[in-house]
């Protein structure tokens, strides 16, 4: 349980240290949810991999954590697809600590990361989102903008059973309302 209000949580960069922390929210969520399709929790190295290739890549990876630097959820923005023409486009990730669901967590998170998208000059945002009873994941998206573009159905099979993907998207910054800048 925190015992925090929700103002005194803070956002702030990944940093190289964080694996441990990224790795026990998100092996929790590998093994006891149906929102990522892995199935072994990966190691903290990995962890610390991926994180740093999204901030290579100059993308937002972030951080929420309570009084005495307990971590309470992360969330980034990564490539949506390795092809030049995606390169205005970014996927969302988000996980939040257990104890920390349904507090107001992953919502700061990933306002702030759909901000910092928008300042970089992203254009769009994408939410590949695991299990269609995914509910509050869904909803987060929801009332951050994000529009449902679609579901694949029994794309994944984990733990016995078929899961769907929902797509969903948002528009970044003036979105394809205007031609995108040509320096990028």
């Amino acid at each position: 349980m925190i015992d925090s209000p929700l103002q005194a949580i803070a956002l702030r960069d990944a940093r190289p240290g964080d694996g441990p922390a990224l790795q026990t929210i998100y092996g929790h969520h590998v093994l006891h949810g149906f929102g990522s399709f892995e199935e072994i929790p990966p190691a903290v190295e990995e962890m610390e991999r991926r994180r740093a290739a999204v901030q290579e890549d100059g993308l937002p990876y972030l951080i929420a954590e309570a009084g005495g630097g307990r971590v309470l959820g992360f969330a980034y923005a990564g490539r949506y697809r390795p092809r030049s023409a995606y390169r205005f486009t970014v996927e969302d990730s988000v996980y939040v600590a257990p104890e920390a669901t349904g507090r107001g967590v992953g919502r700061r998170l990933l306002a702030e990361v759909i901000a910092r998208a928008e300042a970089l000059g992203m254009r769009q945002m994408i939410a590949v989102i695991g299990d269609s009873a995914n509910l509050g994941s869904i909803r987060l998206h929801e009332r951050l903008g994000f529009q449902r573009a679609g579901t694949f159905a029994a794309v994944g099979w984990k733990r016995e059973r078929w899961l769907d993907s929902v797509l969903m998207q948002r528009a970044l910054g003036p979105g394809g309302d205007r031609p995108a800048d040509p320096g990028r």
